[in-house]
């Protein structure tokens, strides 16, 4: 289904957001289950991009649904094989599915092959009528990704020919400047921070053409650091986070084992704006 034939005007009611889609299924990595982004009283701890993204939609829609099946340290293949058939179980007509960032970064990650996967996986995604969204790397040297700049805007490339060939959506982190800003990342330096999840989705709505209330919000003026400063941030970062990723790698172990799906089965949507605090 294309964007641009999508009707996303403003109805009678101003508050009331139009657009084609009911049930919403995000697939993916900790990237899409919101890593970075807590939140103590969302499913799972976390919020994320897609649970803001569906939070909008669902703004003026009462049937509307969502599921989020995203497991973190999910590889491209691990997604396919755990999430893509649940996801076309659930009948959605709106599907993210954003793969491939945590092949990347391990050696030997090759993002011709990978797009290969993801080619097959986006045909069947779409092939009730879904409309697809792909989400490309982004373009900065300001988290873990910057040391694979190379082979992300390879994958990027080809991840444009696979959405091209389906008529899929692209949310296009890669031209998403704003993410160049080191406040946009959690301090792990490769997931994004509520600001960063917050600007995504913001990105996210104006790829699928909605109107939404989420405003840009500008991150405040960092103070500057003395090299001394920088190299023990470094440090600090290596050993708390760095190392033991590197550990579990070795170890075939994944930060996603034992977790399950946040929002496995379709639901209404409730974010921090819409629950009511009881009056005394």
């Amino acid at each position: 289904m294309n964007v641009s034939d999508t009707d996303s005007t403003v109805g009678e009611n101003s508050e009331e957001r139009i657009h084609p889609w009911t049930r919403y299924v995000a697939l993916g990595d900790s990237f899409t289950e919101g890593i970075g982004d807590p939140e103590p009283d969302n499913p799972g701890g976390h919020r994320g991009w897609a649970d803001r993204v569906a939070e909008e939609l669902s703004r003026g829609q009462r049937d509307f649904a969502y599921a989020n099946l995203a497991i973190r340290g999910r590889l491209l293949q691990q997604i396919l094989d755990e999430q893509l058939g649940p996801c076309m179980d659930l009948k959605p007509d709106l599907i993210s599915i954003s793969a491939g960032g945590n092949d990347l970064i391990r050696p030997g990650g090759d993002p011709d092959a990978l797009a290969e996967k993801l080619d097959a996986a986006v045909q069947t995604l779409g092939s009730e009528g879904a409309t697809v969204i792909l989400f490309n790397g982004p373009d900065t040297l300001s988290s873990v990704l910057g040391r694979i700049r190379g082979k992300v805007a390879i994958y990027n490339e080809n991840l444009r020919t696979v959405a091209t060939r389906h008529d899929a959506v692209v949310a296009d982190m890669w031209s998403l400047r704003q993410l160049a800003n080191p406040q946009m990342w959690n301090e792990d330096r490769l997931h994004f921070s509520p600001l960063g999840h917050h600007t995504i989705a913001a990105m996210v709505l104006d790829s699928l053409n909605v109107s939404h209330n989420l405003e840009p919000l500008l991150p405040k003026p960092l103070p500057q650091r003395t090299w001394r400063e920088a190299r023990s941030s470094d440090l600090v970062w290596a050993r708390e986070y760095f190392v033991p990723w590197v550990i579990r790698r070795l170890r075939h172990q994944s930060s996603g084992d034992g977790i399950l799906p946040k929002r496995p089965t379709p639901g209404p949507v409730l974010g921090p704006a819409d629950i009511v605090v009881p009056r005394s």
